[in-house]
């Protein structure tokens, strides 16, 4: 990097050898309005997001201890074997939120007793999914569902959800998003969706949809490397990487979807990256190098995460969040995590 570069990191790789960026595979970026990759999905609202943390009228004091953890509120977390679940049903439970042992899985799954925290949860195959959420609903009426099953599921999911009536929060990427909001929107029910939980990510997220917003062109000539890591599982690019691209796009850079550079072998993950070999199975890194025409300025964005606490501690925020809004019977149904950065009362 130039002398004279400027740094914007939240944690800095301290030994990292320079990467040799290279394209590692071929993407095809979603796109959203004027053809920005939105890190809120295909939704309800189009920046500029005003960031307010000030409480207004409707989150008073009395409504937001109506929503305090273990007040009435029960989640029911599917894809409960997977580390997101697991993760998820760990933070509610530290939260103080009631945990219904019951959860929705696959065929293979069916009949299979999963302990977290030390609760047994039964996981439920595909069959008579509607009469199980039913009755759970029934017995538990303030009851917010939260998944993070797999993406070929998320519409499916969401029909039966909308169906019985009940709220839920979408952590799942993935699926047909378009029309996982027209399924919401026609059954009128309480949801928030967002395929980035991250509270701080979305905040950075939205940072930078603003500067996009007011400030285009001001990175024009500029070129753009992106490294980001992920573990192994994880076989497509991020969507939070090209949500900061598109906003690299709209602020003057010129740069395809397809150069993103993905790191998925662990021993470069952990030797050029600085992955710490204990997150290896579940982690986050992602680089933005940005250099001016003339190679004498650099910019360098970063945002490293480890494990999955910070989408855990998000998505249990999102519930609380839903079930205020529904207590107080908001007219808005459809909810991000912007919306929920937005209401300033988190944890």
């Amino acid at each position: 990097m130039a002398t004279n570069g400027l740094m914007a990191s939240s944690s800095v790789f301290l030994h990292r050898p320079r990467i040799a960026f290279a394209s590692r595979t071929n993407q095809t970026a979603g796109k959203c309005g004027k053809g920005r990759v939105s890190f809120m999905g295909i939704g309800t609202r189009r920046l500029p997001v005003i960031l307010s943390m000030t409480a207004t009228a409707e989150s008073g004091e009395e409504a937001v201890k109506s929503v305090l953890p273990g007040n009435g509120i029960s989640i029911m977390v599917n894809g409960c074997s997977g580390k997101m679940g697991k993760a998820v049903i760990k933070a509610a439970d530290s939260a103080g939120v009631n945990i219904v042992p019951i959860s929705f899985g696959s065929a293979g799954e069916d009949g299979q007793r999963v302990e977290v925290c030390g609760k047994e949860i039964t996981v439920h195959g595909p069959t008579e999914r509607e009469k199980v959420l039913s009755s759970v609903f029934e017995k538990h009426p303030e009851l917010i569902v939260v998944d993070y099953t797999i993406p070929s599921a998320v519409n499916d999911n969401a029909k039966l959800y909308s169906k019985v009536g009940v709220p839920f929060v979408m952590g799942t990427t993935g699926g047909d998003r378009n029309k996982l909001y027209e399924t919401v929107e026609e059954a009128k029910i309480y949801a928030v969706i967002s395929p980035q939980m991250g509270k701080q990510v979305v905040a950075f997220l939205a940072a930078m949809e603003i500067m996009a917003e007011q400030f285009p062109g001001a990175f024009s000539g500029y070129s753009l490397d992106v490294m980001e890591s992920h573990q192994a599982s994880k076989l497509d690019a991020s969507g939070t990487a090209k949500a900061v691209i598109s906003c690299f796009q709209e602020l003057g850079v010129s740069y395809d979807m397809d150069q993103i550079q993905l790191i998925r072998d662990p021993k470069q993950q952990v030797e050029m990256v600085g992955v710490p070999e204990e997150h290896i199975s579940g982690h986050a890194f992602h680089l933005y190098h940005l250099t001016s025409p003339d190679e004498t300025v650099s910019f360098e964005f970063q945002h490293n995460v480890c494990g999955r606490s910070i989408y855990a501690e998000g998505t249990v925020d999102a519930v609380l969040f839903l079930a205020k809004k529904i207590r107080l019977k908001a007219d808005q149904r459809i909810y991000n995590m912007i919306d929920v950065l937005r209401e300033g009362n988190m944890r």
